[in-house]
């Protein structure tokens, strides 16, 4: 039988020309694969609790400051130091004299050390009854004296262990078992698990004037940070959205992740020229819609990215030199706010800008587009620092505008704590009711308030509500 034709020069070449592009192909898929399996939190934006078994040390995107650790020279002290007015008094007069033995009492003293000691007094439930009196008229009828505001059955748990109550559920993330059990021993207090499940939603809906006034005050404050992370609420993935400034925070639970979700939150709507939006990015903040307001994008997102590409190969040097760019203007910024200055110098500033674009064109260089279409991650990472360097490079332009989206995520950290302790809420109603809470909760703490006494108004009515913007 015969072998067939044998191939040409040219079929040959061209066979040997697809095989090296297959080749190519194939080693940037491995090269992609590799890549991944060294992703960890800490140079990409996958959260800490992905790392699994294979954690790897803890590893701050901070460099050293040059301070050494714990209390800075100049910096208040946090000391015990004693009150005018102590609760109680308790007087020790010496027996007998330590020098010649003499016994000394009667002896009038001559002064006295002061030692006080701080510690809880004996911790009981305190019964207060209120009694309603009957008077009979002479016409005959008997009338008996109103109950005051929140006193409805002949025997109840008043607004103070219901405050707590609401704080260890909504401000530590404490399941309704180990609640219940933390008031047994503290108080010896017996509340139902019904009574202390129902009273997140009870504080909740007093919340509504408070949950108005924030939003009125989020969309008129200078800058707003934005974020959004998946929960699990009956038994499905739904979205929790958070608008926050360090004095506020705002949480929404939606079915939607993008624009529909945040045109109901009604924030982001809201801001206008002269107002930041800062956000990790995602493209629906992006929309023309929101372009009314200016926008900066987290750094702490970028720093991730381009270290991870760093790390992953040395021929990515310009990855390395875009975050160490980042990182340079960051310092230049809190050297120049420690100085008292509120913006950069215009040559420091024009410098920085020259070398970022000079890496990013590098990184250009260094990834050319390949031949068999799309863009892929690196060079949609590259596109960005190249299409985005306004927003990337706003905390340079404006001081007031933060360097990162940290406050956003610290603030969603809270409810992904409440949910690896409980797996998630039953339903929408009960997890909207949650974060209503801890939107008070958080708001209430940022502001300097006692948190007890901010949920106790709250349940009588009488909830704290932020200033009234101008």
């Amino acid at each position: 039988m015969s072998a067939g034709p044998r191939p040409s020069y040219d079929e040959l070449a061209a066979l040997v020309v697809v095989q090296a592009e297959q080749i190519a192909v194939l080693r940037a898929r491995v090269a992609e694969l590799e890549r991944r399996l060294g992703l960890d939190s800490h140079n990409s934006s996958k959260p800490p609790s992905s790392d699994g078994l294979g954690k790897p040390a803890p590893r701050s995107q901070r460099r050293a400051a040059g301070r050494r650790a714990g209390k800075q020279p100049g910096a208040p002290g946090a000391a015990l130091t004693q009150v005018d007015e102590p609760d109680a008094v308790v007087d020790h007069r010496p027996v007998a004299c330590a020098g010649c033995g003499e016994v000394l009492a009667g002896v009038a003293p001559v002064g006295f050390e002061a030692r006080q000691v701080f510690d809880l007094p004996p911790m009981r439930l305190a019964v207060t009854e209120h009694r309603l009196w009957r008077c009979a008229c002479a016409c005959g009828t008997h009338t008996t004296a109103a109950a005051p505001v929140g006193v409805d059955a002949p025997a109840q748990y008043g607004p103070s262990i219901a405050a707590l109550t609401v704080y260890l559920l909504v401000g530590h993330h404490t399941p309704v078992d180990r609640t219940a059990q933390i008031l047994a021993d503290l108080f010896g207090a017996a509340p139902s698990a019904g009574w202390i499940a129902g009273l997140t939603g009870r504080a909740a809906t007093r919340l509504t004037g408070f949950t108005q006034r924030l939003r009125q005050v989020l969309r008129t404050a200078a800058v707003v940070h934005f974020d959004e992370t998946g929960l699990r609420v009956a038994g499905r993935l739904r979205w929790l959205h958070v608008a926050c400034t360090p004095l506020g925070t705002f949480y929404h639970l939606d079915d939607k992740r993008g624009r529909d979700a945040i045109d109901v939150i009604g924030v982001l709507t809201a801001l206008g020229a002269g107002q930041t939006a800062v956000h990790d990015g995602f493209k629906s903040y992006l929309h023309p819609a929101y372009d009314t307001a200016g926008h900066a994008l987290c750094n702490a997102h970028h720093l991730r990215e381009l270290d991870g590409w760093a790390e992953h190969d040395p021929a990515h040097t310009w990855a390395g030199t875009l975050a160490g760019l980042l990182r340079e203007g960051k310092h230049q910024v809190n050297q120049a706010v420690a100085a008292g200055r509120d913006r950069l110098d215009q040559t420091v500033l024009t410098d920085l800008l020259h070398r970022w674009d000079q890496a990013v064109q590098a990184g250009y260089a260094a990834n050319p587009p390949p031949t068999s279409g799309g863009r892929g991650k690196i060079l949609a990472l590259i596109d960005r620092m190249h299409g985005f360097r306004r927003e990337i490079w706003r905390f340079a332009h404006t001081f007031t505008v933060p360097f990162d989206n940290n406050q956003a995520e610290r603030d969603i950290r809270m409810v992904k704590i409440q949910q690896k302790i409980s797996g998630g809420w039953r339903t929408p109603h009960g997890a909207q009711h949650w974060l209503t809470v801890r939107s008070y909760v958080s708001t209430v703490r940022k502001n300097g308030l006692h948190v007890l006494t901010a949920l106790r108004d709250a349940l009588t009515g009488n909830a704290w509500l932020p200033p009234q913007p101008e």
